[in-house]
């Protein structure tokens, strides 16, 4: 099992809805097991900024991630299928073990 995570901006957008429903509804259609979408508190990426969306008068967008794990093959093939699609965000995979 493979699982990947995908690291976005919550409030970035893909047509005109939000980049991370964009993303879920991929995945669905894709037919992987399953995917969770997790909004970050406070983050900071490469760019070394730390963003905290709560603080109060602040615009910084939040951070987010969505979680998903499937058979390695699978995850690779979905991985390069939305790559042509959403060119932003940074994925990160790792193996893991299912138990059910």
């Amino acid at each position: 099992m493979l699982q990947a995570q995908i690291f976005i901006d919550k409030d970035t957008f893909k047509g005109s809805g939000p980049l991370y429903e964009y993303i879920l509804e991929f995945l669905l259609r894709h037919s992987v097991m399953g995917a969770t979408m997790f909004r970050g508190q406070m983050g900071f990426g490469a760019n070394q900024q730390l963003k905290n969306p709560d603080r109060m008068f602040s615009f910084d967008e939040p951070p987010a991630m969505i979680v998903f794990i499937d058979e390695e093959d699978k995850v690779l093939r979905v991985l390069t299928e939305l790559r042509k699609e959403v060119k932003g965000g940074f994925i990160v995979t790792s193996r893991v073990e299912a138990f059910n």
